[in-house]
């Protein structure tokens, strides 16, 4: 009973998940991606359509991912500023903000 009390009375994991995605993103991704747009390469928002369109690997978090740790182009790579945990948060946040 009491773990599931402790289960039923937590807060789930994915808000807390996407809570830190978006710290992260604000600090870090915001000052070129603000509104999911692209400040530098303009037609690469990040919106599903340019996702599919543009992302290596296309819209999932995966692809999120690998581009946020190791960059592309433009982009610098967070993978030595970011934690792995933090780098997967951001991305779930972009997912489910990109749609």
């Amino acid at each position: 009973m009491g773990l599931l009390a402790a289960v039923v009375g937590g807060r789930p994991a994915l808000a807390a998940d996407l809570e830190n995605g978006e710290t992260v993103f604000q600090g870090n991704c915001a000052a070129c991606h603000a509104g999911g747009n692209n400040s530098i390469a303009t037609e690469k928002k990040i919106k599903k359509a340019e996702l599919e369109k543009y992302l290596t690997g296309g819209y999932n978090i995966e692809a999120i991912m690998y581009q946020v740790t190791n960059g592309k182009n433009s982009m610098p790579a967070f993978g030595e500023k970011l934690g792995p945990d933090d780098i997967e948060d951001v991305a779930n946040y972009v997912y489910n903000q990109a749609d």
